[in-house]
């Protein structure tokens, strides 16, 4: 199963800034990412530049329209993702709760991604 994990901290400050992580935490969470790869686990992962340099494109009715970031409020912004294979839904979630313990405070949604054999393929 996988599943794709995606990183909303509670300080939406910090996340927006674009300054990057400092020294001690990018190591923390290097070493928890290269155990996680080093298992089997870790697919992929990435952080967001801010969403102040992105944008949303929206359809609708047939009419195209493009706004420029910032993008949400502080509940929908997204700063990071990961996407795990595991066995089951409890383990991506056990996975993800040791994550939060090395990103800190904010929430991680998972969301279990369609395979072919979910088609019956």
């Amino acid at each position: 199963m996988k599943f794709f994990c995606m990183y909303k901290p509670s300080d939406r400050m910090s996340a927006e800034s674009g300054a990057p992580p400092s020294p001690e935490h990018l190591a923390k969470m290097g070493a928890f990412m290269e155990e996680m790869a080093k298992a089997g686990v870790l697919v992929d992962t990435g952080g967001l530049h801010p969403s102040s340099q992105g944008a949303t494109v929206r359809l609708s009715n047939g009419k195209v329209t493009v706004s420029n970031g910032p993008i949400g409020e502080k509940k929908e912004l997204v700063s990071g993702y990961a996407i795990l294979q595991t066995n089951t839904k409890e383990e991506a979630i056990a996975l993800t709760k040791r994550f939060l313990e090395v990103a800190g405070d904010g929430e991680t949604e998972l969301r279990q991604l369609y395979e072919p054999s979910d088609f019956g393929g």
